[in-house]
């Protein structure tokens, strides 16, 4: 079933990522753009937990989720390094891991094979980065600013962290599956 709550939530989340650029880039907005990541945040924690209260998972779900998460993910943290809240080569990294996590969906997709599913680290990790996004905005708001900063990279370190390592469990376990 396509069209249920958890799938319309990660299409509104979907829908925020081009907000979230025109607020941060364009419009330099950073107290709005904090609220257009932190409703993503909300958003991404809640369709799961509503697709599994009301029996909505479906296996368009399972695949679309992950896919806008990425996308967010991607969408704002080169939104990040264009305005050096990031330094680039976190961001190639981040994305490097991304883009060979999808060639090896690509070679379980042409193999046959059926797809991994996400783990509770790689949903931590998510979660982290999510989180940590939003308060990483507000690191020149007066007062609050320090300590949002220091919240967000305290958020950013622990997710990257997860974020890495499950792609390499995600790498590996993905491999061992095609050799069978």
């Amino acid at each position: 079933m396509i069209l249920n709550i958890p799938n319309a939530l990660t299409a509104l989340r979907a829908l925020g990522v081009p907000v979230f650029l025109y607020l941060f880039l364009i419009a330099e907005e950073p107290i709005a753009s904090f609220v257009v990541i932190a409703l993503g945040g909300i958003t991404d924690y809640l369709d799961g937990k509503i697709a599994r209260a009301l029996k909505q998972t479906s296996d368009f779900g399972a695949k679309f989720d992950p896919t806008v998460d990425r996308l967010y993910i991607a969408a704002v943290i080169i939104a990040f390094a264009i305005k050096d809240y990031l330094p680039w080569p976190l961001v190639v990294a981040i994305i490097a891991r991304d883009l060979i996590l999808f060639l090896v969906v690509i070679y379980q997709k042409l193999r046959g094979i059926p797809f991994l599913e996400v783990s509770f680290l790689g949903k931590a990790a998510t979660f982290n980065l999510l989180y940590a996004f939003p308060f990483l905005l507000l690191k020149e708001v007066a007062v609050i600013g320090p300590w949002c900063f220091a919240a967000g990279w305290s958020f950013a370190i622990w997710g990257i962290s997860l974020y890495f390592y499950t792609g390499v469990q995600y790498l590996v376990k993905g491999l061992r599956k095609t050799k069978v």
